[in-house]
């Protein structure tokens, strides 16, 4: 049994590292608060999109099916954004993408809808949104990151070439 010295803080974080250590700053309070504030934003965004759009249990749940779409599309954009434009911005990442798109995006309302729609009876429906969803997701992911990093070398090859007599 680990001892709490022993327990690792983050998982993504090797504290052996340095320049990961340095991501567990003294005060983590402004990231905590990043995230709080993103993550109800993200929150309200995703119950205003399934009380627009509501559906029954053996129903495809279009909404949530959009809110994970969509936030994959996102985050694809916003981690291109973070690494390329972005850099050195703190809060960008724990505010836009664990807040506002960790509350948006939703694993457990997607697990809790297939078990729902096998229970009405719907297995076909629940296949379908639990692979559609799958697969929707991942391709967006590649979609926003890979349009993003197109747009960004393209302004960046036309501000060189207005910068250049």
């Amino acid at each position: 049994m680990d001892t709490p010295d022993e327990t690792p803080v983050d998982a993504d974080v090797d504290l052996s590292v340095p320049a990961e250590r340095a991501e567990l700053r003294p005060s983590v309070l402004p990231v905590l608060g990043a995230i709080a504030i993103g993550g109800v934003a993200g929150a309200l965004a995703r119950y205003g999109l399934a009380e627009a759009f509501p559906h029954d249990p053996g129903q495809f749940a279009w909404s949530t099916f959009a809110a994970n779409v969509s936030g994959c599309l996102l985050i694809g954009v916003l981690m291109t954004m973070v690494s390329h434009v972005w850099t050195g911005r703190r809060l960008v990442r724990p505010f836009l993408g664990v807040g506002v798109l960790g509350g948006y995006t939703t694993f457990s309302t997607y697990a809790v809808e297939i078990e729902e729609a096998v229970s009405a009876g719907a297995a076909r429906t629940a296949l379908l949104y639990l692979a559609g969803t799958l697969v929707a997701a991942l391709l967006a992911v590649w979609a926003g990151a890979a349009l993003t990093s197109t747009v960004i070398h393209a302004v960046r090859r036309h501000s060189h070439r207005q910068a250049t007599p």
